[in-house]
Order: C-alpha cells, then structure tokens, then sequence
C-alpha cells in the first residue's frame, strides 16, 4: 500500500511574514553580509548568502564579475574549458572566492572538475549539481570528491528531505542543495510527478542539515524579493535563484529581436534545449526543463539592487539587525487554503 502524509506542506506563495516591533530605524541598518564556517572544509565564507544558478544561461563568468562586485556567489556552469578558466582567475583573482566549479558525476565531469581546480589552485567551492540527489552513486561521488579535495567546500543536490540532507552532509557535503520541481523553468513535477513545496522542504531540511553543522542552499521557486526573504526566514543559509537572473546582458544564451524587443533565451538544464545543445537527448530520458524567452533586462546591478533592498526591508520589518537573524525573527502566517478537490471548500461559519 503507498503511503500518503497528510501534514501540511507549503510553498514561498501559501504564507507571509508577520511584522514585528523593531529598533531599526534605517534599512541602511541591516547587515546582510554573512560569516559561516563550514563543516568539512572548514573553510571560512563571508559574503552576501544569494546565489546565481549553474545553468549555461545564467553561472556565467560575466555574471560572477558582476555579482561579485555586491558580495553575491555564482556557481559556475560546467562547460568552461580549463583555458577560460584561467584566463577569469588571472583577470578577476578577487572574484574567486564568490565562485563555484560545477560538475556532474560522469567520470569526463570529474576529469574536468580535477582539471579545473589543480590549473586554479585559489578556487575552493565545487558544486555537484544532478536532478537527482537520492542515487547511492551520487552518494560515492561525493565521497569520492572529497577524498580527492579534503580542504575544497563542497555544495551538492538536489534533494528535499532531511534523511538525505544528513546523508549527504555525513558523506563529506558542506551545503545541501534543497529543491525539486520548484524552478521556473523546471518541469520535473509535470514530467514525473514528483516534488516537495518548497518552504516546508527548506525548514525540514534546514532543521537536518544544522544539527550536523552543516548548511543548506534554497534552489529554486524564487519570482521576488519577498521570496528569497521567506526562504532565509525558513532557514536557509543560502538562496539560488536562476529565473530573477536570467535575461541580463551578463546572462548566456541568444539574443532574439522581436517587434523591436530584444529577448534572452533561458532554458532548464534538463530541457531538450540544454541537451541538445550538450549531448543530446537520450531515448530512455524526457526532457524535464523548458525554454522561454525573457524580456531583455539590461544590466544586473539594478535587479541586484532590487533584489537586496527587499531584503533588507524585509528585515526591517521583522526586527532583524542582521540577515542572519531572520530565521529568529521569523513568523509566518497561512494565507491559502489547502481544499480537498473531493469535498470542496469548507463550509462558512
């Protein structure tokens, strides 16, 4: 018989944070910049915990040039060959501690993963990105990475629960990737039906990964300001987001002009787009990603902007002094119902 859990999951859309008294009397106030040390590595990282994704579209070097500038991380996506990157570690050494290496878990992914970091030997964080993070090989293959690299920071997803959280963690992750399905441009839910919303997989998840010292990022589900706040408000050290970053003249990917409007393409990772364009798709797979055209944004430093004034409000707002306090601060209030189509809606009072 399947098993069917009937406590309420909620996503960043079903609820808002309550205000609440506060002695903040500027948002020029808050200090958004954070200090953490990491379990495995323990390496140091101090920066502003708001991440750009590693898709091909968006973890780009012109965006960590940019994002850097702020105290932003980028991942970096995995199809820059050994040559640019040492050509951005020579031009940009100070941008090296906001950038990840990424790689999947093929045996050619680790050859260039090993590759990447023995020719940028300042490079410290790697990002071990697969749909899927519940596979006992990629269990090994974070064992195996960190074997290879006992003092590099590892990030590794994606899951959404907190056995695997603790797993991952125990297995020589520093921070857990949490999310599957909730990206703008993921169609893993709709393909397979699989899931988890994502603010109550960020609280699960995070109350895990703390209670072995180690950290989580928030990936995906992300439209505003508001919800990167809801999601360090769960508990997450850190937030990726790749839609809010896409379309801007850092991002890679076409330009497309129509009706004299100019677009940027933005794709999933796991769409036939990226697969084509990478490997191709195989017959045992579906794509689970899709491809749309965003309206050209300019450059990212106003979205950045945006992006960290909300923030910073929203801190406010609940009487945070630091970003770090929000999860303390944090309360959130229901604001939809989840109805059982069977029955309708409740009956009025």
């Amino acid at each position: 018989m399947p098993n069917i859990i009937n406590d309420i999951k909620l996503d960043f859309k079903d609820v808002l944070l309550r205000p609440k008294r506060s002695t903040l009397k500027s948002r020029s106030d808050v200090d958004l910049f954070t200090e953490i040390t990491f379990r495995n590595s323990k390496q140091i990282y101090n920066g502003i915990p708001i991440i750009a994704s590693n898709m091909d579209t968006v973890g780009t070097f012109e965006m960590a040039k940019a994002l850097a500038k702020y105290g932003l991380f980028t991942t970096i996506h995995k199809y820059y060959s050994v040559e640019e990157w040492k050509n951005f570690a020579a031009e940009n050494p100070k941008d090296l501690k906001y950038v990840a290496a990424s790689s999947g878990t093929g045996k050619e992914d680790f050859e260039r993963l090993s590759n990447v970091l023995t020719s940028v030997p300042e490079l410290s964080f790697i990002c071990l990105d697969v749909a899927n993070g519940y596979s006992q090989h990629f269990v090994e293959y974070v064992r195996k990475v960190r074997a290879e690299f006992p003092n590099h920071t590892i990030i590794a997803g994606n899951v959404v629960t907190g056995e695997m959280v603790e797993e991952l963690i125990l297995s020589g992750a520093d921070i857990i990737k949490v999310g599957i399905g909730p990206g703008s441009v993921c169609t893993t839910r709709m393909k397979t039906g699989v899931g988890y919303p994502q603010l109550s997989a960020v609280i699960e998840c995070a109350d895990a990964a703390h209670g072995l010292k180690g950290h989580i990022i928030s990936d995906g589900g992300c439209t505003c300001p508001g919800d990167i706040a809801k999601a360090f408000g769960a508990g997450a050290d850190f937030v990726m987001a790749g839609g809010m970053f896409a379309g801007h003249e850092e991002c890679g990917g076409d330009t497309i002009e129509k009706n004299g409007k100019k677009y940027k393409l933005f794709y999933g990772m796991a769409s036939s787009t990226a697969m084509k364009k990478h490997a191709g798709v195989a017959e045992y797979r579906s794509s689970e990603g899709k491809t749309v055209e965003v309206p050209y944004k300019g450059l990212v430093e106003s979205t950045v902007l945006d992006i960290l004034g909300g923030l910073r409000s929203a801190c406010t707002y609940t009487g945070a002094e630091r970003l770090r306090e929000l999860p303390r601060r944090a309360t959130f209030i229901r604001c939809t119902q989840q109805l059982n189509p069977m029955y309708g809606p409740p009956p009025e009072i």
